[in-house]
């Protein structure tokens, strides 16, 4: 019996999902097997390893959560923040002002640092909100709303000088934009598995440090689903797997394997290719009169942001790549709500094929000849 629902194949270059590779699609069809067999534990200890590998950390606690990257958002703060807990959260675009409602939502008392949407946080901002003292610090490392990539410098320090937490949102730097937790001192992160490590959406990779995993054990976790207390004893494997839930095998099957394509490319390859392919596409939409939002040096590698020209028709054009050349690109949200488009440069779509594929397309929807724009993608590959 053959499916009945007909899907088109699209280019997946927005801000994600994003396009998910043959090898990844292999290990989604692989027989499925009981959450409790000792075979499927194995893949799970080596899954946990990869995060390790990938998130750049020792820690113990690396697994992903069973849900989107909102879920890792949620699991990190049911069990970091109790009631009345002090956390500043800084907010330059969307998913900032996201956490910061989930903080409330949880009782905390949420400390605004207020960002221009499209630039990078300054650490005087931070640095100014902790003079009353605090319990932890979020921050958003890749805002997926503005292409902004946050230097996490100096964070560690004033938080290890509070006794507090360094809690990060990297869902859109994991695998494809520098990311070094233990270097930088980070407690927690979550990230998700549809941008950089092209996953199909579902799973949280999520990690806590030492002083994180202390911390919640003093928390009572108002979440029966997100409790590490419950969740770990599946996880952790140390004297068998305790039934929680039942994990999603074929999804945990794919982010092994999407995690097995960035540890064979190596992290500072794969960093470099995502850093060449940012430059490469700016330098191209350059020349079909696009500007970057973020300023140089303040830019996320895995997305690029752009203003959209004057008297250009967004839903039109984004609807037409779409429909007519099978090519997905994001528009801006929030703020950036028709005036902004969000180009995918994530893992597969860090590569000169479907960045031509792209080039060609916006080319065509803006009324300009495509070679010029070619011509520089192109020159941004070879350069040196």
């Amino acid at each position: 019996m053959t499916s009945t629902f007909d899907l088109p194949q699209r280019l997946l270059l927005g801000a994600g999902p994003s396009q998910t590779t043959d090898r990844v699609l292999r290990a989604l069809g692989s027989p499925t097997l009981g959450h409790l067999d000792p075979a499927f534990g194995e893949l799970l200890d080596d899954l946990s390893a990869r995060l390790r590998t990938v998130f750049r950390t020792e820690n113990r606690v690396a697994f992903p959560v069973s849900g989107t990257g909102s879920a890792g958002m949620e699991t990190m703060v049911a069990n970091l923040v109790s009631p009345g807990d002090r956390v500043i959260c800084g907010i330059h675009g969307l998913f900032g002002e996201r956490m910061a409602d989930e903080l409330a939502r949880h009782g905390a008392h949420v400390v605004r640092v207020e960002g221009e949407w499209g630039r990078a946080i300054p650490l005087e901002l931070m640095t100014e909100a902790t003079k009353d003292g605090f319990d932890a610090m979020f921050v958003v490392h890749a805002e997926t709303s503005t292409g902004v990539a946050q230097p996490l410098d100096g964070l560690a320090d004033l938080c290890r000088a509070n006794d507090a937490l360094l809690l990060v949102d990297c869902v859109t730097s994991l695998g494809g934009h520098r990311l070094e937790l233990d270097a930088w001192g980070v407690d927690a992160a979550f990230s998700g598995t549809q941008k950089c490590l092209n996953v199909p959406p579902g799973l949280a990779p999520f990690t806590l440090g030492p002083r994180a995993v202390a911390k919640a054990e003093t928390v009572d976790c108002p979440s029966w689903y997100f409790d590490l207390s419950l969740v770990l004893g599946y996880w952790s494997g140390d004297g068998g797997r305790a039934y929680h839930h039942t994990a999603p095998i074929n999804l945990i099957y794919g982010l092994h394997e999407g995690l097995g394509d960035v540890i064979e490319e190596g992290l500072e390859a794969r960093w470099a290719r995502h850093e060449r392919a940012h430059g490469a596409l700016l330098r191209a939409v350059r020349a079909l009169g696009l500007e970057r939002l973020a300023p140089e040096g303040e830019q996320l590698n895995s997305l690029l942001a752009v203003r959209i020209p004057e008297g250009v028709d967004d839903a039109a054009v984004r609807g037409s790549l779409l429909l007519e050349d099978g090519i997905e690109i994001s528009g801006g949200v929030g703020k950036f709500a028709g005036s902004v488009w969000r180009l995918g440069v994530m893992g597969f779509g860090a590569n000169p094929e479907p960045q031509r594929r792209l080039v060609e397309a916006l080319a065509k929807r803006l009324g300009h000849e495509p070679a010029d724009a070619l011509a520089e993608l192109d020159a941004g590959w070879t350069s040196d």
